[in-house]
């Protein structure tokens, strides 16, 4: 990648919801880094940069549309990064995608949609690994916690030399929130239209690797569903007692996180099997619970993925959120949200690994986002070799374990009696 470009960081889509968030951190934290905004009105991109501060006064903005491929194109080409919050991304992610690509440019998005990543994988990780661009997806809530988890357990059982991960559950232990912004259910949504509109995509959703070009390569662990109703003493012994269900971004995280086993040659072993979980407590109506939302959530996304072009137009956009909505500053300060992971090895050693914000995954996310953005930008010797389409973990596993905890986020691993 060309070092002498006009900026460090473009973020894209900072007059959104998670954009201005994500502006508003940037602003505070990304002190010494030359940052530009852009979006597809100059007005209001002016009008968010108002609202950050001193620090921010002298961002440039740059007007580029996602129906106009020609102004991303000089946007990529004018930065080392791009941070992109604009989605649905299956709707207006892949001509950045493959600007960024052609540029040789690093990028990090939010997405959440799964046949928007396999497809950026589809069509842009040849090229990307030729011009030595990094394409990373998924740099937020969806899926930071889930793949640095995975990833941190695997640095330490290396470290320890314990064998391999086997199987491994993410369990959501507890949070706080309030909502989910237009943006995201924009794109749960989008993923359900795709997949109804097309059988071969609704396979590859079904798939748990979808996000693996090389099938045949991958091992053969039997099914692995996404929503499943668990006791807690069959994840670990820690959580006996306790039951859990189905976790809505499972079916996105797990197939990140499987990916970024892949991307690293199967360095967290060939028998390694991810699922994730939400934890329900230990109350009388904790297995009712369990069983009920594993259910439910399990039939609207086959509902969903077989038949959501049916439901009237009309009727979807009165019923959901609107894009740019969310969670407003009071509930987002309010919130917080813990994960655990846990695993076994091959030498049956037993590790758990915690991830925390002490804020919402909306604001968590903001963090995320800008966090990747400045490891991208400013700590490439610690950034691995892939070039690519990739994950979080394998584009810059040690760089985020090296910063995330000065951002405020705790992360621990500990070895299991």
């Amino acid at each position: 990648m060309n070092a002498e470009r006009e900026f460090d960081i473009v973020l894209y889509g900072a007059t959104g919801f998670s954009g201005k968030l994500t502006a508003e951190y940037l602003a505070r934290a990304a002190a010494r880094t030359r940052i530009a905004l852009a979006g597809r009105s100059g007005e209001r991109l002016l009008a968010v940069r108002q609202t950050l501060g001193p620090a921010a006064r002298q961002w440039p903005v740059i007007v580029a549309d996602a129906s106009r491929p020609s102004t991303l194109s000089e946007m990529a080409a004018r930065t080392r990064v791009v941070l992109t919050t604009v989605g649905p991304y299956a709707r207006y992610g892949l001509p950045l995608v493959a600007a960024c690509a052609a540029a040789g440019t690093d990028y990090a998005d939010l997405t959440g949609e799964l046949m928007f990543a396999r497809n950026a994988i589809d069509q842009s990780h040849k090229q990307a690994i030729d011009t030595g661009a990094r394409i990373v997806l998924s740099c937020g809530f969806d899926s930071i916690p889930s793949d640095l988890n995975a990833y941190q357990l695997y640095r330490r059982v290396a470290g320890d030399g314990t064998g391999e991960l086997t199987d491994t559950t993410l369990v959501l232990r507890s949070f706080s929130q309030f909502g989910a912004s237009g943006g995201t259910v924009a794109s749960l949504l989008g993923t359900m239209r795709t997949a109804a509109g097309d059988p071969e995509a609704r396979r590859l959703i079904d798939d748990p690797y979808t996000l693996t070009t090389d099938r045949a390569a991958e091992p053969e662990l039997g099914p692995q569903p996404d929503f499943a109703r668990r006791r807690g003493r069959d994840i670990a012994a820690e959580l006996a007692g306790f039951w859990a269900g189905g976790f809505v971004l499972a079916p996105h995280n797990a197939r990140i996180v499987r990916r970024s086993n892949a991307l690293q040659g199967w360095a967290y072993g060939r028998g390694f099997r991810y699922s994730e979980a939400m934890s329900l407590g230990k109350s009388v109506a904790a297995p009712i619970a369990s069983t009920a939302i594993s259910g439910a959530l399990a039939g609207v996304s086959d509902l969903g993925n077989k038949h959501f072009n049916r439901l009237p137009p009309r009727l979807v956009e009165r019923i959901t959120s609107k894009p740019g909505s969310g969670p407003s500053a009071t509930r987002r300060a309010r919130g917080y949200y813990t994960v655990e992971t846990y695993t076994t090895t091959t030498a049956g050693a037993r590790y758990l690994a915690t991830f925390a914000q002490h804020c919402d995954a909306y604001q968590g996310t903001a963090v995320l986002l800008g966090q990747c953005g400045l490891a991208l930008a400013h700590d490439r010797e610690l950034l691995t070799g892939l070039r690519g389409v990739l994950t979080p973990a394998a584009a810059m596993g040690d760089a985020l374990l090296a910063r995330l905890p000065a951002a405020g986020v705790t992360m621990t691993t500990t070895r299991l009696a």
